[in-house]
C-alpha cells in the first residue's frame, strides 16, 4: 500500500478500508501509542526521581536540625 493511498483514505468517506489498509492503520496507531507510552514512562520516572531527591534532602535537613538543634 503506497503512502499516497494511505494518506488519501478517510473513514468518513463511507468506504470501508481494505484489510491491508486496516492492518497498516492499526500498526501505525500501535507504534504511536508505544512511543507515547515510552515517553510518559520516562517522564514519570524522572519526576519520581526528582521528588525522591527532594524528600531525601528535606529529610537530611530535618535530621541535621534534630541532632544539632
Amino acid at each position: 500500500m503506497s503512502e499516497k493511498e494511505m494518506n488519501s483514505y478517510r473513514f468518513s468517506s463511507g468506504i470501508e478500508p481494505s484489510d491491508e489498509m486496516l492492518k497498516q492503520l492499526m500498526k501505525e496507531v500501535a507504534e504511536e501509542a508505544k512511543e507515547s507510552n515510552d515517553k510518559a514512562m520516562i517522564d514519570f520516572f524522572k519526576s519520581l526521581k526528582h521528588e525522591a531527591k527532594s524528600i531525601r534532602k528535606e529529610w537530611s535537613n530535618h535530621q541535621s536540625f534534630s541532632v544539632n538543634g
